[in-house]
């Protein structure tokens, strides 16, 4: 795109400029010449200035010079790139070929223009800069949206049930009307909620998850709604709340039935309002956001017991949603658990498929975890078994299983053990028990399996004296994956 191409569309959307200089004549002439050639600019004495306008007003390209008094210009590179990488920062410098402007560009900065400033130079510059700026916004966005649709790929609906919730989500999502999905936990209500962006007019704008159980009532407000620096103890510079962070996309709050009463009251005035104000601010902000909300719980019941605001709930429940658990849609099980196995074997790196027994197991179990169990399930048979047909051993399902000891004797090491070492165990085993029995293990099936797991992962590491690629070897999966698992189990 030329440059002209560039000040045309200027004129049309007028790219942004923040010239950060305390010489201040410099500044406005900068500023005058970068008007001219149709943008919009800002002129800060500071650095503390500048990250205040680019947090409230944004920005494409910062102009700044490199040696303020008292000030490094490579430290407003660095917080550009930690919080706006998307922002293209030009330095300004008495001779651009001097080692600190050839610095700053090693260290992220877009280029360099000298001082004082020709107009040629500096509008062929920044029109490069915003040029950038621009390619580099578009290419995250294009990300973002090839993300969602992954995910969104991962709902998969053949049974009657999941189809109908799949049309609803297709007709609702160009709305703007809130929405609240219920349904048991592991379910996959957040890829629910990333459906309905996905398919909304929102879907270029962000998407933000938050979990309510995770506010103290304390920090909601600042939370939720932001609060400017000053405005309480520890309160250093602006911060945006995750209304605000949402603003033009869709915030999706789940576990709604956590949130408390603090939280409740305040996510009220904001649904009717449509404003938000900061802590410490004097003028409420106005936010564009649709809202998504979860739960796993049964909200009306909630307000009978005084739980839960009426109020809310009926501003909530606009458009209702419930996804049926796994055990009411069995159509979907084996083509969400070959889903699984398809994205783990190749994790494993070798192909791995479900004998016909192993597909019977998974059909008929009842899946109280839902999806996330089934997902655990896949993982853990590909993790733990060599083979390349899974049978239903490989599953260790209670209801399958022969009893917990002999789903862990399946994963037992295969070399012989030390006899000395062993004499206990296999007392205990001939008197009807064993390391691995519920008198050793306790809790749910997922923590006796992640025990299990655990002991297993660390024989095979002692027996090889911690290589980690011969332990993967004889577990009989990647390096990679044994890694996740290990991170996964605090190994």
């Amino acid at each position: 795109m030329s440059e002209a191409d560039v000040q045309e569309r200027n004129i049309e959307r007028k790219a942004r400029v923040l010239i950060v200089d305390d010489e201040l004549n410099l500044a406005r002439m900068a500023a005058n010449l970068l008007r001219q050639a149709g943008y919009d600019c800002e002129t800060c004495p500071t650095v503390d200035a500048a990250m205040h306008a680019l947090e409230q007003h944004g920005a494409d390209v910062i102009l700044t010079d490199l040696k303020m008094p008292g000030v490094d210009g490579m430290e407003l590179i660095r917080k550009v790139q930690t919080k706006r990488p998307d922002v293209a920062v030009v330095v300004s410098a008495p001779t651009p070929s001097a080692d600190s402007a050839a610095a700053a560009v090693r260290a992220g900065a877009f280029d360099s223009v000298s001082k004082p400033f020709n107009a040629d130079e500096l509008n062929s510059v920044i029109t490069r800069a915003v040029e950038m700026s621009s390619l580099q916004r578009e290419n995250r966005r294009l990300r973002e949206q090839l993300e969602v649709a992954a995910t969104t790929a991962e709902f998969i609906a053949e049974s009657a049930q999941a189809r109908a919730l799949v049309a609803t989500i297709r007709r609702v999502a160009p709305a703007h009307a809130t929405a609240l999905i219920q349904g048991e936990t592991g379910t996959g209500k957040e890829l629910v909620a990333r459906m309905l962006h996905f398919w909304s007019r929102r879907a270029e704008g962000p998407f933000v998850a938050v979990n309510c159980k995770a506010f103290a009532d304390g920090v909601v407000e600042s939370e939720l709604f932001g609060h400017e620096k000053g405005s309480f103890t520890g309160a250093i510079r602006d911060r945006a709340g995750c209304f605000e962070r949402a603003s033009g996309g869709t915030l999706f709050l789940d576990e709604i039935g956590e949130a408390g009463p603090d939280f409740q009251a305040k996510l009220l005035r904001v649904l009717e309002d449509g404003e938000v104000m900061r802590v410490g601010a004097s003028k409420p902000r106005k936010v564009d956001v649709r809202i998504v909300a979860a739960t796993n719980r049964n909200l009306r019941k909630e307000i009978d017991a005084g739980g839960f605001r009426a109020d809310l709930f009926f501003r909530l429940n606009v458009i209702p949603l419930i996804i049926a658990p796994l055990r009411q849609r069995r159509e979907d099980i084996l083509a969400i658990a070959r889903y699984f196995l398809i994205r783990h074997s190749a994790d494993a790196g070798r192909p791995i498929t479900l004998s016909p027994e192993a597909e019977n197991v998974l059909v008929g179990y009842s899946w109280p975890g839902n999806v996330r169990e089934l997902e655990n399930v896949i993982e853990r048979a590909v993790v733990m078994s060599g083979a390349e047909v899974l049978e239903p051993e490989a599953f260790a399902l209670e209801e399958y299983a022969a009893g917990m000891g002999e789903a862990f004797d399946a994963m037992a090491p295969d070399t012989e053990p030390d006899d000395s070492a062993e004499s206990a165990p296999r007392a205990e085993a001939e008197n009807g028990s064993s390391p691995g029995d519920s008198g050793t293990l306790s809790g749910t099936l997922q923590e006796c399996l992640d025990q299990a797991a655990t002991e297993r992962i660390r024989s095979a590491l002692a027996a090889v004296n911690g290589n980690r690629l011969e332990a993967a070897a004889a577990l009989g999966v990647d390096r990679t994956t044994l890694y996740r698992l290990m991170k996964r189990l605090g190994l």
